[in-house]
């Protein structure tokens, strides 16, 4: 679950000297300036990934200086890694300089001088933190120090899929128990290593395995970005990521499922919620179909009753009459 802090909760004097405190204790030790402490206001949210954390951070403007006193006096000995998702940044660190905005990433050692400014347009800048030990990646130290401070793009590539997954863990880790949250933690860190190995130049120093769990995460994005293209098919997965099919197949044997048994499902489920969808009631259930992917009406009919056990169109009316359905005063819908 998210640990949610906000300094709305407090008298306006008091929020700079909480924000910095906070920050001390959950992220690392910082010396915080504002140029308008007396109006400043920020929210953090926490979440263990087991072994790793995540932080969720908005911020009136301010700068952030880490020096080697406050190293001494206290250091989480990591790597962080940052997804800037509102406003900008700029970060200089290890002789590197860069400047970053939404959607880019950002990559810092906590045991070594940094000076960051967050600023933001009027509305409070937003900045999510991936804080992973520094034994964690399995990259050689000299080869990271080359990316520290530098802007990586999250819009191609892997970098995307690393952006994907962290903007998915912001919204929806909170629903998820413990043991599926070490999990997620586990794939964060596979795919911030590869993220890095990328723009190191080290990605032959990943073990395999990091490798192939990293490959699997950026095909599943490629099925998701591609579901509406009837021609998705495993060659054409496969093709797209320079495998042959062998290879593409003996890479999902431990996922539960094959290739096209992916694609179908994942065809099926965003039919179903685009069907439950109330502003899509218009959308003929062929119409949806075909925005999916699946080749005929027939086709889809008889692939989602053996999912779903109902028709498209007997799934629709039974939302419809849900959505219509009266509700007790506890929310439940009432018969």
């Amino acid at each position: 679950m998210w640990s949610v802090v906000s300094s709305g909760d407090l008298p306006d004097e008091e929020r700079f000297e909480w924000f910095a405190d906070m920050i001390a204790r959950e992220v690392m030790p910082t010396a915080l300036t504002s140029e308008r402490s007396a109006e400043f206001t920020a929210d953090v949210a926490l979440l263990d990934l087991g072994g790793l954390q995540v932080s969720k951070v908005a911020y009136s403007p301010l700068r952030s200086r880490r020096t080697p006193a406050l190293i001494r006096r206290g250091d989480p000995e990591q790597y962080q890694l940052g997804l800037v998702t509102k406003g900008a940044m700029t970060l200089s660190q290890h002789g590197n300089d860069c400047e970053a905005e939404a959607g880019d990433l950002l990559f810092w050692d906590t045991s070594r001088p940094s000076d960051a400014r967050y600023v933001s347009d009027g509305a409070p800048g937003q900045l999510v933190i991936l804080q992973l030990p520094r034994d964690a990646l399995p990259l050689p130290t000299n080869r990271l120090d080359g990316v520290l401070a530098r802007r990586l793009s999250g819009r191609s590539g892997i970098g995307a899929v690393l952006v994907d997954f962290l903007r998915s863990l912001v919204t929806h880790g909170g629903e998820c128990a413990p043991e599926e949250l070490s999990r997620l933690g586990a794939t964060a860190t596979d795919l911030a290593a590869a993220c890095l190995a990328q723009h190191s130049g080290t990605v032959e120093k990943l073990p395999a395995e990091v490798r192939a769990r990293a490959l699997l995460r950026r095909i599943h994005a490629f099925i998701e970005y591609n579901l509406g293209d009837p021609e998705l098919t495993p060659v054409v997965v496969a093709a797209h990521h320079n495998l042959s099919v062998r290879t593409l197949h003996q890479l999902f044997k431990g996922e539960g499922e094959t290739v096209q048994a992916r694609i179908r499902r994942r065809r099926l489920e965003r039919c179903r919620d685009d069907l439950a969808r109330p502003e899509l009631l218009t959308h003929p259930v062929q119409a949806i179909a075909a925005r999916r992917g699946f080749s005929g009406p027939a086709v889809f009919s008889r692939a989602f009753r053996e999912a779903y056990g109902v028709s498209p169109s007997e799934f629709r009316a039974r939302k419809i009459k849900e959505g219509r359905a009266p509700r007790t005063p506890g929310g439940a819908v009432g018969s």
